[in-house]
């Protein structure tokens, strides 16, 4: 090989590892974005979901969540009883007069409201 081609396939290497470094650190990059984007997205979700019984504040003082006796999210000694399993199953499955939302919202996007309820205690 002459030094010229050297020159251009060297170049080529430096060029396809720069590639290669900067897709890799985008893509970490895009993944924790995305790993905290449901937490972010948890207040919407509650208030587009959840608020119309629980109240924004989650203490039930919204008519329909008289009409239903919804569960006041924000009591202490109620946080302290139930489990975050618990919490996460009532989400999915529906408890009382509170319906399923497991074909409505994704797992990670429960997991994410259930840390928003934990977040309501007072």
């Amino acid at each position: 090989m002459n030094t010229t081609t050297e020159s251009w396939l060297c170049l080529a290497v430096v060029g396809a590892l720069c590639l290669f470094s900067t897709v890799a650190i985008a893509s970490r990059a895009i993944a924790r974005d995305a790993a905290a984007a449901p937490a972010a997205d948890a207040g919407s979700i509650f208030n587009s979901k959840c608020a119309k019984c629980h109240g924004h504040d989650g203490r039930s003082k919204t008519m329909r969540g008289k009409l239903t006796h919804a569960r006041d999210l924000s009591d202490a000694n109620w946080q302290g009883e139930v489990s975050d399993e618990r919490l996460f199953n009532s989400i999915s499955n529906g408890k009382g007069k509170m319906p399923s939302f497991k074909k409505k919202i994704a797992d990670s996007d429960i997991d994410a409201l259930v840390s928003y309820v934990r977040r309501l205690r007072r």
